[in-house]
């Protein structure tokens, strides 16, 4: 009799070509990998230098998103020579290689972990990697990603394999229903400043739980993207029949028979009754509130209605000293309420938060309203094919006549690799990933929240809790 296995052990064992040793490094096989112009110019370069072709040029998608601009009128030309010469020399790799490419002024451009899923490019049961820690997006599709470094980038493109390492595992049960006004977000966010920066270092996440079988598929992929927050190589949930009718109408979805036989075999992508994990963690949601970071590690985070903590109050050293040294760093001192805080940007936008359905949910926050007059707001959709069916639902509009930018696709002020960056001493209320330290510019401060916060807080002014405002269904 076989015994009950988790679905990252099904997903690891149907795509292992061998075992490398008794430690559980495997030789693993990819099905599919995503590339972008700032993480594979060297890993092109070794393959050029070696006289390799790429073994499956059909299985690797190209997106331009790191380093080109998002003004609201799309160039292809690159403001700045690095930045031309990283996308140039991607052109030249992916014609010279026979990978497809979604160029800047392609119809289909945006940030990788968008684009991907919306082409129906992702599928359940895959193994996906690529040169960027936000991969495990992927998991909310029922696959298995995890991000890559350089050297792995060159290996997969010439093999199709990587030598990998079993993880442990984590299953993670949501438990509750979210009360209105809070969001996956705010579910991801609390896992985190829970358990940790590294509480999840070494494993595997397994999302599972009634809170999570509401949420819609976006939704879900804002969990998964940001479970690397946490130290987590990979996140997913085992695919149900939202998922099965969000790809259904993606245009590299199986068609026909071929679609009927997938979702016979999806459905059998879930863990085994009596399965084992190595950590359980529970969470309730029925009385969370709508969070948001007050420091420079996405674990730093408190309720918006709370007050930033007071170092002191901390027993372990090493941590003490890091919360003085972020408070110092955010100019923030311990005891002040977080709706104190005043912001001088608001951003929304990255591959955590900048979908259909965020965007929607800003819509309703800000319709009738205007940003507050000290504060720039932007708005960078995920995708071009978001921004136009954003523009069709009139939802850019309302962004205009609120006072918000209405910007181009691409990665933008997530990570400050182009033209949109903060200054020293901004403070931007943002729907990304990170607030790092410089993250979003030198010296600049990142304050984490879902985008219907950043909205709330880019009419304000300041920290609010997007819970005080009427908003419409």
């Amino acid at each position: 009799m076989n015994m009950p296995r988790t679905l990252y052990q099904k997903h690891i064992d149907s795509h292992t070509v061998c075992p490398l040793d008794n430690q559980g490094h495997v030789l693993l096989y990819i099905d599919r990998q995503v590339a972008n112009e700032y993480t594979s110019p060297q890993a092109f370069s070794g393959m050029r230098e070696a006289g390799r072709k790429v073994w499956r040029p059909n299985a690797t998608l190209a997106v331009v998103d790191h380093v080109n601009p998002t003004a609201p009128v799309r160039i292809a030309t690159m403001p700045d020579a690095g930045g031309a010469q990283q996308v140039s020399y991607f052109e030249e790799n992916c014609r010279d290689f026979g990978i497809e490419l979604f160029d800047v002024l392609d119809k289909r451009q945006g940030i990788e972990h968008v684009v991907a899923p919306e082409q129906g490019f992702i599928l359940p049961g895959m193994v996906v990697a690529a040169g960027d820690s936000h991969t495990t997006t992927y998991g909310a599709l029922g696959a298995f990603g995890f991000g890559i470094g350089t050297s792995e980038i060159e290996h997969l493109l010439a093999s199709q394999t990587l030598v990998y390492k079993r993880l442990k595992t984590m299953r993670v049960t949501v438990n509750g229903l979210l009360s209105s006004g809070v969001t996956s977000k705010d579910i991801i966010m609390a896992l985190i400043e829970n358990i940790g920066a590294s509480g999840a270092t070494g494993y595997a996440i397994e999302f599972a739980g009634p809170a999570i079988s509401e949420l819609s598929v976006e939704a879900r992929m804002t969990i998964c993207n940001m479970a690397v927050e946490a130290g987590a190589r990979g996140a997913f949930m085992a695919p149900d029949d939202k998922v099965f009718a969000y790809l259904q109408t993606k245009p590299r979805a199986p068609q026909g028979e071929m679609w009927k036989q997938a979702v016979a075999k999806w459905k059998e992508l879930h863990t085994d009754e009596g399965a084992v994990f190595d950590r359980e963690v529970i969470l309730n949601v029925d009385d969370l509130e709508p969070m948001v970071t007050w420091g420079t590690s996405p674990d730093q985070a408190s309720p918006v209605g709370g007050y930033v903590p007071d170092p002191a109050t901390q027993p372990d050293l090493i941590l003490r000293q890091g919360m003085q040294r972020a408070l110092d760093y955010m100019g923030l001192q311990a005891g002040m309420p977080l709706s104190d805080v005043v912001i001088s940007h608001a951003f929304i936008g990255s591959c955590t938060n900048a979908r259909i359905e965020d965007l929607r949910d800003v819509a309703r926050v800000v319709r009738g309203k205007r940003v507050a007059a000290h504060v720039r707001a932007m708005i960078v959709p995920g995708s071009t094919l978001v921004r136009t069916q954003a523009e069709q639902e009139g939802l850019a509009q309302i962004f205009l006549d609120a006072g918000f930018e209405w910007r181009q696709s691409g990665c933008s002020m997530c990570l400050a690799m182009n033209d949109d960056v903060l200054a020293p001493g901004d403070r931007c209320a943002s729907s990304t990933n990170r607030n790092f330290e410089g993250r979003q510019g030198a010296g600049a401060r990142t304050h984490l929240m879902s985008p219907a916060m950043v909205a709330a807080a880019a009419i304000t002014g300041h920290l609010t809790d997007v819970r005080s405002f009427a908003l419409e269904a």
